[in-house]
């Protein structure tokens, strides 16, 4: 097992061998920024060139750029990071700009883009921007459009965005390593007119899984399908922040799907329509209200709503084991066994030993069980009431009177009118009414037909 201590020393040694370009080289290039929070950043203002409304990059932060003689430049770094997925775990994996996800890139609509990308990995990489309409030889698929971008080189690909969407970018060399270890990130562009499609609050962020068995720090990647942590850029629930709006907002939630398998992502309390996909934006007459929008395989997915309804509204993934953490998926089923004698014996030797199953799963969400370091528990989190019993692909959508317009602050948990939470019945419990018996009696022998051509008895 590498520990947090041997990859930062191996990253630190790529850091040095990619450190060997020229200086004049170096000059040329702008800025790589840097971020290691995994919190949500605010929105980054354009500072320069076209205006637009920018987006909320959910535990993450959008890249800034420099302008250059007509051209909008970004400079990624695809290097090794650590991010913590959750309190109390953190990950090796590979990323852009000291993050995993990389950092959000924000452009608009007929800008002319130039990006520089050095490769700080221990093997060759390239960058492909997924959905973006471009000249063939920058599409980044290794050894097809362009070769591979060695170690410690930088490469540049520049274009001009035809057309706004939301999209994704990501590496196509060595793919099933490089994404499994997390190398990914979102592309927005934006409107020419900043006064289309506007809404007061946009969050974006991308689906993604990792298999990282407990006391881990590596993914295996490998795995196929049989993941155990089940995130949103890189976070997993209790990890994931809180979506924070003001009451009647407009707002869109952008997700973009680089994990093995299709995800149905439902909102409480709200309906909403589907707005946009990689593929461009859905006209109006064509957008189909939901409450759950499945988002496929490779895919991007928009939807947009009014915030008309004040709470603290489940946000999640409906697939049952993805708001789950670090999952036994070979742990038999105990509902209904006795375990007693058993934990009884298994104490004298493991005195910390703890049965459990044989009612259910919810106790998981409110013990502390002893879990090895760098582990989290398969349900976590507290909310008003108690355990949530949740973990993964699961976070909070918070609705509120008040805010100002760009506070995404967290406001706490929210206070409740009088008589509008759930209650215990305490009176007498009513009797269930059941339908009248009105089945036929019977009216004599039956006559049965047995198989053959002739018999009947």
């Amino acid at each position: 097992m590498q520990s947090r201590r041997n990859f930062l020393r191996t990253t630190s040694a790529l850091a040095l061998g990619a450190g060997m370009v020229s200086k004049a080289g170096a000059a040329a290039v702008p800025e790589a920024p840097s971020q290691s929070s995994p919190k949500t950043q605010p929105p980054l203002a354009p500072a320069s060139g076209r205006p637009y409304n920018p987006v909320v990059t959910l535990n993450g932060w959008s890249l800034p750029w420099r302008m250059n003689g007509g051209w909008k430049e970004f400079h990624l770094i695809a290097e090794p990071v650590v991010r913590e997925i959750a309190p109390g775990m953190k990950a090796n994996l590979w990323g852009y700009n000291g993050q995993s996800p990389g950092p959000t890139i924000e452009c608009v609509e007929g800008d002319k883009v130039r990006f520089f990308v050095t490769n700080k990995l221990p093997e060759h990489t390239t960058v492909h921007w997924h959905g973006i309409l471009l000249p063939n030889g920058m599409d980044g698929v290794g050894g097809l459009n362009q070769p591979q971008i060695p170690v410690g080189k930088t490469y540049v690909y520049e274009f001009e965005m035809k057309h706004a969407g939301t999209f994704m970018y990501h590496p196509h060399a060595d793919e099933m390593v490089q994404m499994a270890m997390g190398m990914m990130g979102f592309i927005v562009v934006h409107p020419k007119n900043p006064k289309e499609r506007v809404v007061d609050r946009d969050f974006v962020f991308l689906v993604n899984a990792y298999d990282i068995a407990p006391g881990g720090y590596t993914p295996k990647v490998n795995t196929m399908l049989d993941f155990n942590l089940w995130t949103w850029n890189s976070r997993a629930f209790p990890g994931i922040d809180h979506l924070v709006v003001r009451k009647n907002d407009r707002v869109r939630i952008r997700m973009g799907n680089l994990t093995m398998t299709n995800h149905p992502i439902h909102l409480h309390g709200h309906n909403f329509v589907v707005t946009g996909t990689d593929g461009g934006w859905i006209p109006r007459t064509a957008q189909w209200p939901e409450v759950t929008v499945d988002l496929p395989v490779g895919g991007l997915r928009a939807f947009e709503f009014v915030a008309d309804a004040p709470g603290d509204w489940a946000f999640h993934c409906h697939k049952s084991h993805h708001t789950m953490n670090q999952m036994g998926h070979n742990v038999p089923t105990m509902i209904g066994v006795d375990q007693r004698e058993v934990a009884r014996r298994i104490i004298n030797l493991v005195p910390d030993y703890m049965a459990m199953g044989e009612r259910g799963m919810a106790e998981m969400g409110a013990m502390e069980m002893p879990l090895p370091e760098n582990t989290l528990p398969m349900m976590s989190g507290q909310g008003p009431f108690g355990a949530l019993e949740m973990g993964g692909m699961f976070t909070v959508f918070k609705v509120r009177d008040g805010l100002a317009r760009n506070d995404y602050s967290d406001p706490g948990w929210y206070k409740h009118p009088s008589g509008t939470v759930a209650y215990e019945w305490t009176g007498a419990t009513p009797q269930a009414e059941r339908a009248p018996d009105v089945s036929p009696a019977p009216t004599g022998a039956v006559s049965v037909r047995k198989p053959g051509p002739h018999s009947q008895h």
